[in-house]
């Protein structure tokens, strides 16, 4: 459902992603790990269209990245690391914004919109203005923007910044959910628990480069370990 082929992002002399290669199947939850630095935050950007590679190629579904970028970029629901607002619009308008952005008729986004207030306690305050909101409440609004549109792909930066334990789990239900039901995720984050407990595989990225990726006991034989936690594991190979 993801395929990143040979991805390199060059800001002048520095080399931010190298040679980068992964395929991410359907129905999987793919974390992205790696230190301050690494080059997650710019895959991501890239991944999503922000970015332009310096070279390689990205493929969301059927669709290449460069050659159909709306038809790819309509695939994809993006949750970034720092939440991109209007501080103007009430929380129902931003969702109605962007809801209008991926041409939803006002009826059908209304609708998905009321379906997915239920998902987080924020019903009462989804009528205040953006820029009033906390930061874990403005998380939660940009996390429901971005399954609005049903997408197929969820690329989430960080995705449990500002919120509280309550939140956390559900929004881990969601990320759950949205797999079961044939959903790829992709997933950058420090919070290695949170990567343990969800993520179907992992892949480690390191001063831009791709450092080893598998599933937890795959990573343990790597790492030459007979047991221990993601973090464990994530210490060693980047140590």
């Amino acid at each position: 459902m993801i395929e990143l082929i040979d991805l390199t992002k060059n800001f002048g002399n520095a080399v931010a992603v190298d040679d980068l290669s992964l395929h991410v199947e359907r129905g999987e939850i793919f974390g992205f790990l790696g230190p301050n630095g690494s080059g997650k935050t710019t895959t991501i950007k890239m991944m999503t269209g922000l970015y332009r590679p310096t070279a390689g190629r990205i493929r969301i579904g059927e669709f290449d990245l460069s050659e159909e970028p709306l038809e790819a970029k309509a695939l994809v629901g993006y949750v970034p690391d720092e939440p991109f607002i209007y501080e103007q619009l009430t929380g129902w308008e931003f969702l109605n914004f962007v809801g209008a952005i991926y041409g939803m008729d006002r009826a059908e986004r209304e609708k998905k919109i009321e379906e997915l207030l239920e998902m987080f306690p924020i019903v009462e305050v989804v009528d205040g203005y953006f820029g009033d909101f906390s930061r874990g409440t403005k998380q939660k609004i940009t996390v429901l923007a971005a399954l609005l549109h049903d997408p197929k792909v969820l690329v989430i930066d960080e995705p449990i910044v500002g919120l509280d334990p309550l939140s956390v789990r559900i929004l881990k239900d969601i990320i759950e959910d949205f797999a079961a039901g044939g959903g790829t995720v992709f997933m950058s984050t420090h919070s290695l628990d949170v990567a343990q407990s969800i993520c179907t595989r992992v892949a480690i990225i390191n001063h831009g480069k791709l450092q080893d990726q598998g599933t937890l006991p795959q990573l343990r034989k790597i790492a030459s370990l007979n047991e221990g936690t993601l973090e464990d594991l994530f210490l060693t190979l980047t140590s």
